[in-house]
């Protein structure tokens, strides 16, 4: 369902994800786990489209994403909650869950 293959981000020209690569089928959760600075929340950003891939490419159900504008990402049923700032630290993590889902379920819903 998500496949990520060589996946190369550079901040500036600094490199931040030197060749990841990592799959996710359907139906199932993945934690990303690492030191601070190892690039995780970049893996993320990279995905959602929120900052510039220069290698490798973004598989969703098998349609290369790389270098989609957030928006369109997040229409495809792809998003990210963002626990660090505590937008949402009143919600328990399933609220969160379903709050992340909200978009997707809503235009699924409607187009079956």
């Amino acid at each position: 369902m998500l496949r990520i293959e060589a996946l190369k981000t550079y901040y500036n020209n600094i490199p931040a994800l030197k060749g990841v690569s990592i799959s996710v089928e359907q139906g199932r959760v993945v934690s990303i786990i690492g030191a601070n600075g190892a690039g995780k929340s970049t893996l993320l950003k990279s995905i959602s489209g929120l900052v510039p891939v220069r290698g490798g490419q973004v598989l969703f159900k098998e349609r290369n994403i790389t270098g989609l504008a957030a928006n369109q990402v997040v229409g495809l049923g792809i998003s990210q909650v963002p626990e660090g700032r505590q937008i949402f630290a009143h919600l328990s993590v399933e609220d969160n869950i379903h709050l992340g889902a909200y978009r997707y379920s809503f235009n699924r819903q409607y187009r079956e």
